[in-house]
């Protein structure tokens, strides 16, 4: 099970739900040393399904007394955009602006390093939680792309558990390392710290 499939969509549920509320899980061990950054790989079909999965996952850890900092990139995106002013001109530009240039125009504003990560980490010091899960990765393709939020959040986020839902696959080759294949198509830069959740024993 290196994927989340309609047909197995329960499976995984109760498995994530096992590893993530796991001391093991909780206090990075096992991991050689490595930052303590998961992948939950997912088939992009069921995106609408696992929006609810991850609600009730977070509601049932909860119950367990384990707190969840959901940080959902899209949801982030729009709140960064109002409040530094550049909503509202972006809705009243965005049929006038050619993709490249909407592209161009978000990834400006949405500097991963300087505008992104500083905002996360602002979400992580008003929290007490044990793990952050990352969600919202499709929706905000292709002006922001995982494995940049992965590599510049490795500095900050060695703490607790981080655990990406990502719409695709975690592909492990010998020959070409890790690589995220988002929705199963385009193959986002390497990044190979990430360990895939879904075949971590509990």
């Amino acid at each position: 099970m290196s994927t989340v499939l309609k047909n197995n969509l329960a499976e995984s549920q109760r498995h994530l739900l096992s590893v993530i509320s796991s001391q093991r899980f909780l206090n990075n061990e096992g991991l050689n040393n490595e930052v303590p950054f998961h992948i939950c790989p997912f088939e992009p079909d069921i995106n609408s399904d696992m929006v609810q999965a991850v609600k009730q996952l977070k509601n049932e850890l909860a119950d367990k007394d384990v707190g969840v900092l959901e940080v959902n990139l899209y949801d982030l995106v729009i709140e960064i955009l109002r409040d530094e002013g550049d909503w509202d001109w972006l809705l009243d530009n965005e049929t006038t602006l050619s993709r490249d240039e909407l592209k161009e125009e978000l990834q400006g504003i949405l500097d991963t390093e300087t505008v992104l990560i500083p905002a996360i980490v602002k979400k992580m010091q008003a929290t007490r939680y044990s793990v952050t899960f990352i969600t919202g990765v499709g929706e905000v393709f292709p002006y922001i792309r995982s494995h940049n939020i992965l590599n510049n959040l490795q500095r900050i986020a060695k703490e607790q558990p981080t655990l990406m839902f990502f719409p695709g696959s975690y592909q492990h080759s010998l020959a070409s390392g890790a690589s995220l294949r988002l929705f199963n198509k385009l193959t986002d830069d390497k990044y190979y710290r990430a360990f895939n959740i879904l075949d971590r024993a509990n």
